[in-house]
């Protein structure tokens, strides 16, 4: 109803991004504790708990064990071009598709490469038969020290068998320059998005509050014969990401 007021957990949470917004508080300062903060919001222990899990999963504070609450070093959002950077003449041209969203360099400090059975959902999309296996390439991204995306990209293992996608370093351009090598080129792509809670597995990867969401994005590659060459699942920290679609009417 209009002019109700929020819930009381809501409001200790606005109250605290004001003063972290205003400078009381800057990065690495602790918050007062549950108790302090229930005395000077007139508030419960419990209620106060539920505004700083607000701020958890907004990646403003962090919850140190045996510590305390501290608040985070802010980080620059990571403005993701969603059409732009899947555009032939970036790949094409050898350039990187990370490189539409950043400045800051991106580094994989986790990778993968192995030939395996898909999951049953992927197997399905990349219509492989029965004993086919997918080439995986699993990947964890990092800017400045801090986790930002985790991807795992599925191509059929016969079609890039023998080429630098099934090595770690696929060259120049990357994955959709060397399938257009192998006259395969990817022509139309599918991005779906959800936004999720994360797994166990993904707040450690990702190294996030176990409050704070993720955003979970499925892309699909097609070629011009309307073959799927891949399927590549992201997750990524929902605090740190801008999603940009531009396009004309």
């Amino acid at each position: 109803m209009p002019g109700r007021k929020p819930p009381k957990y809501i409001q200790i949470a606005d109250g605290l991004r004001a003063s972290i917004d205003a400078g009381e508080y800057g990065p690495g300062d602790q918050l007062p504790g549950e108790t302090t903060l229930a005395s000077a919001f007139s508030a419960s222990p419990m209620t106060v708990r539920r505004a700083l899990d607000v701020l958890k999963a907004d990646g403003i504070i962090e919850a140190k064990w045996g510590t305390g609450v501290f608040v985070r070093q802010q980080f620059a959002p990571i403005r993701r071009h969603g059409i732009q950077r899947l555009a032939r003449d970036r790949w094409g041209s050898g350039a990187s598709i990370w490189s539409t969203d950043e400045t800051r360099e991106l580094v994989v400090d986790q990778l993968r490469v192995e030939e395996t059975a898909a999951p049953t959902h992927i197997a399905a999309v990349l219509e492989l038969g029965e004993g086919q296996t997918a080439c995986l390439r699993s990947r964890r991204f990092v800017i400045a020290g801090r986790p930002v995306l985790l991807s795992r990209s599925f191509l059929p293992q016969a079609l890039v068998l023998g080429s630098a996608i099934t090595q770690p370093d696929t060259g120049p351009g990357g994955t959709y320059a060397r399938l257009a090598e192998l006259d395969h080129a990817p022509v139309h792509f599918r991005e779906e998005l959800r936004v999720r809670k994360p797994s166990t597995n993904e707040v450690e990867l990702l190294e996030l509050p176990i409050v704070s969401p993720v955003i979970q994005l499925v892309r699909t590659a097609w070629t011009a014969e309307r073959r799927v060459i891949e399927v590549n699942e992201m997750v990524l920290d929902a605090s740190v990401y801008v999603l940009d679609y531009e396009f004309d009417a």
